[in-house]
């Protein structure tokens, strides 16, 4: 049975501050948790009993069987589908990242979530496995960006951390979207490093960008056509993973 403590409970952890205190997350949807269900420590699962006949033997430590109007109590979703869980935070080390010998992405003031979640989809289409943060971009357990990485979050892993420091001793390349940068697509790019992508409105803040030493500019088609000021940081971030994964075909 759903209580009103578990709804209470469930319901609060919206707040970034109550998700850090608990060191959960939430997370909807019957592939969404299917999948996260063999990468994070499940600590409650609330399902209808067509989705469990599904899943055989399932490794949450409180299994309750959802009733009429349950998930809809607890849903952060418009049209909430048969299953809810919350998972237990995961924490990863930096040592776990090699940006000499693999392809690593830098969210330097993401703010908006769907942005985020978007951009850890994107890691995982294009084979990224750590994306680094800085400690002021968006949470990516928070729900809507939980909702938007289509359970990404079971393969990527997020780090937070304070950037500048992270990227000063590092002997790779830094590289940056910059407006004097060069064109991406004439550019040598290396199969590893550190891609740092800006806010949605400010971009790369000048602290950081003064570590990236390989500065790239997504050129708009026609030259001198006037158009858009800016592309959607998630949508620039496609383009320039895209490239650099193309470059890297080309030369297996």
């Amino acid at each position: 049975m759903l209580s009103k403590s578990k709804i209470k409970f469930i319901r609060s952890l919206e707040m970034k501050k109550l998700r850090a205190e608990h060191q959960v997350f939430v997370a909807e949807g019957n592939k969404m948790v299917s999948d996260m269900l063999g990468a994070f420590e499940c600590e409650l699962l609330l399902a209808k009993s067509s989705w469990m006949a599904t899943q055989g033997d399932i490794p949450a430590k409180e299994l309750l069987l959802a009733e009429e109007g349950d998930i809809r109590k607890v849903s952060f979703l418009k049209n909430p589908q048969d299953v809810l869980a919350v998972f237990r935070l995961p924490s990863y080390a930096l040592a776990e990242i090699d940006p000499a010998n693999e392809l690593v992405l830098a969210l330097d003031g993401i703010q908006d979530p769907g942005n985020l979640g978007t951009i850890i989809r994107l890691a995982d289409w294009y084979g990224i496995e750590h994306i680094l943060c800085s400690k002021d971009t968006a949470d990516a357990f928070g729900p809507k960006a939980v909702q938007a990485t289509m359970g990404a979050l079971s393969r990527v892993k997020v780090h937070y951390t304070e950037l500048e420091t992270y990227l000063k001793p590092q002997n790779i390349p830094v590289y940056g979207t910059l407006l004097e940068g060069e064109d991406l697509y004439s550019k040598e790019l290396a199969p590893y490093g550190v891609i740092v992508m800006g806010n949605e409105g400010n971009g790369i803040r000048p602290s950081i960008e003064t570590l990236v030493n390989e500065r790239i500019y997504i050129p708009s088609f026609p030259a001198n056509r006037e158009t858009s000021e800016s592309l959607n940081v998630a949508v620039a971030t496609a383009i320039v993973c895209a490239e650099f994964r193309r470059r890297q075909r080309l030369k297996a």
